[in-house]
């Protein structure tokens, strides 16, 4: 598996992670409610989310260009490339600009995704290893490392649990 920086100027780049985005939300949907939370996430994919979510990662990765890490097959890399089809990413991890720290006053895992093919791999212990070591870099107020996961998202809880993760805390939401 080869690993770098999302590249939000690469139209396969972006293609590639739009796939894997609609892939996590979908999952969020279908794996860890009813018809209901699934509809819900189903509903807001649309093309101005698409573009409104690629314009905010966009502006993610100028603030800090390393905050977005992809997941490249080694077949799909051309030996002297790193571009890929749309369809050959395995996964990513994003982890929110230090800018953004002060929002949980501690670095932000924003999203952890990879596509079902490359579970079970290995494939998101490294992506989580490359978020954390970042995570390490940036000025925090709390030197630590916070997500929100699902409760009943046994696959990422395993993940996070074998990485050190403990309960802090409990999100809450309100429908607006």
């Amino acid at each position: 598996m080869h690993y770098r920086a999302y590249d939000p100027d690469d139209s396969a780049d972006r293609a590639a992670l739009w796939d894997l985005k609609r892939g996590f939300e979908l999952g969020l949907g279908s794996g860890t409610g009813d018809d209901a939370k699934q509809a819900t996430y189903e509903e807001k994919l649309t093309e101005e989310y698409r573009d409104r979510w690629l314009d905010w990662v966009a502006w993610c990765v100028a603030e800090d260009p390393d905050c977005i890490t992809v997941a490249v097959p080694d077949a799909a890399v051309e030996p002297s490339d790193t571009t890929v089809d749309a369809d050959h990413l395995a996964g990513y991890v994003f982890l929110l600009p230090e800018r953004l720290a002060f929002v949980w006053d501690a670095a932000v895992l924003n999203e952890l995704y990879l596509a079902p093919d490359y579970r079970g791999t290995g494939v998101a212990d490294d992506l989580l290893d490359r978020a954390v070591a970042h995570a390490r870099e940036q000025d925090l107020p709390l030197d630590r490392v916070v997500l929100d996961v699902d409760r009943k998202n046994e696959r990422a809880r395993a993940v996070y649990d074998r990485h050190g993760f403990e309960h802090w805390g409990e999100m809450l939401a309100k429908q607006l």
